[in-house]
């Protein structure tokens, strides 16, 4: 909705416009309008004048009537205000006359206003809005375009709608697809893990078989926990054995680790090192020559480096 129908309307109504940082424009008798000869000769504004002041302020009055008349809301009202007279200013800023429709032009002329009366408006402020929205929408569909392809447009439109909500749709159900790819792999790959360490490496496997036989302190009950403190004389790795340490933590990480590896038949051992922490470790036969491939083969197995106290 053009906002100058609208001052013009009101200086009509009330004899006197102020628009803030421009100035007034005052009407010497508001209740006589004169009516266009005919339809092709409008008539003329007679007897409006205009005062520059840019000190000029905004009128709430006409922000009512303007909130009023467009049923916008006042500071919505006020906005379009400015709206329309930032242009305006900017026309006469560029030396370019200004259309105040219904009033007349202003034109500037170094840092002076002048002013030109205009053309009045006659009909009413509804009547000319009406009139002004049937001859945009007559020029929107007006032309080859508007008589052939009106409808087309329309049906582009409908059937954009179901487009996007099966490509949303599709997105969704991609998402769903690709979480549950990502949680069968990983799922996949712990129970991998798990049967590694059931099974154990074959290379080591034998290995691990005969110390178990070998060491007679392994005669212990598979629900029994064996502590050893650092002092004892059962950390030190019987002859041609090896003490391969597979893990050192907290007593709640360890006591964990040890029952697992217990389950899965590992004859290891917890030994504690001070009142926090303690080591987990297992006793194998081995060689030198053999010593590095089985540290190898435990450390994959656990997940942590394995090392050897002799």
């Amino acid at each position: 909705m053009k906002i100058s129908p609208l001052l013009a309307q009101y200086l009509y109504t009330n004899g006197k416009l102020d628009l803030p940082g421009i100035g007034t424009f005052l009407l010497d008798n508001p209740s006589v309008i004169p009516v266009a000869d005919n339809k092709n000769k409008p008539a003329l504004l007679e007897g409006v004048s205009f005062q520059q002041n840019k000190q000029t302020k905004e009128d709430p009055e006409l922000i009512a009537y303007i909130s009023a008349q467009s049923g916008k809301i006042k500071p919505l009202a006020s906005a379009d205000l400015e709206s329309h007279l930032e242009l305006a200013k900017q026309f006469l800023n560029m030396g370019k006359p200004f259309l105040f429709e219904g009033i007349g032009t202003l034109s500037q002329k170094g840092s002076e206003y002048s002013f030109t009366s205009g053309a009045i408006i006659t009909e009413p402020v509804r009547e000319h809005f009406i009139k002004e929205a049937v001859q945009q929408h007559t020029d929107d569909n007006s032309g080859y375009d508007g008589v052939f392809y009106s409808k087309s447009k329309k049906q582009r439109k409908a059937w954009k709608k179901p487009l996007v909500a099966l490509l949303v749709l599709a997105g969704i159900g991609l998402a769903i697809w690709g979480g549950y790819t990502v949680y069968k792999n990983t799922s996949k790959n712990k129970e991998n893990d798990t049967a590694d360490e059931k099974n154990v490496l074959p290379e080591i496997a034998d290995t691990i078989q005969s110390a178990q036989n070998s060491n007679t302190n392994t005669n212990t009950k598979k629900d029994t926990i064996n502590i050893v403190t650092q002092a004892s004389a059962t950390t030190t790795a019987p002859t041609g054995s090896y003490k391969f340490i597979l893990e050192k933590a907290d007593s709640t990480r360890a006591y964990s680790r040890y029952s697992r590896l217990q389950k899965f038949g590992w004859n290891v051992t917890i030994e504690k090192l001070d009142s926090a922490s303690y080591r987990l470790y297992i006793l194998l036969p081995s060689n030198t020559a053999d010593s590095s491939r089985v540290i190898d083969s435990l450390s994959r197995l656990t997940g942590k480096r394995v090392y050897i106290e002799r």
